[in-house]
């Protein structure tokens, strides 16, 4: 009988959401403002990366929102990031950043990565970095091959 009786209690305290209250918290996450532009928005990134005191966590968080973003990066972006990697030194988060752009092409590999290389080979050519594909990490170090194609 207690138990019945603390239960009703507990749930008679227990605020009851409303559909007055959710319409308002709907029209409220709806309203973001401006659209931005593409144009906007990677010369919001390039600016970013350009700034000269940039440190370690804030270039590895703008390219993790980069990287889960639905999109691939513009090369002025990509050229913007790895200037900032050769800044601090980091020469394998430039690496870790190229294989994320070629992970973000998804299904179209063959048409939009050798067109990213194409456009930010001069950069990688002027701050000496290279390529995944360059060092071998395209292809998996200890793989041992399959029994069935020896």
């Amino acid at each position: 009988m207690l138990r019945i009786v603390a239960s009703r209690v507990a749930s008679a305290m227990v605020p009851r959401v409303t559909a007055t209250s959710l319409v308002g918290v709907q029209s409220t996450r709806a309203s973001h403002g401006p659209k931005e532009t593409d144009e906007e928005f990677d010369q919001r990134y390039v600016n970013f990366f350009n700034r000269n005191d940039i440190d370690h966590w804030e270039i590895r968080k703008a390219m993790n929102d980069l990287a889960g973003m639905d999109n691939v990066p513009e090369p002025v972006i990509i050229c913007a990031a790895l200037r900032a990697c050769r800044r601090l030194n980091d020469f394998a988060l430039a690496v870790r950043f190229l294989e994320s752009v070629k992970d973000k092409t998804g299904p179209y590999i063959g048409e939009i990565y050798p067109y990213i290389l194409q456009e930010i080979r001069p950069t990688l050519d002027e701050l000496g970095i290279s390529t995944p594909e360059e060092l071998g990490y395209d292809k998996p170090e200890l793989a041992c091959q399959s029994e069935y194609h020896m």
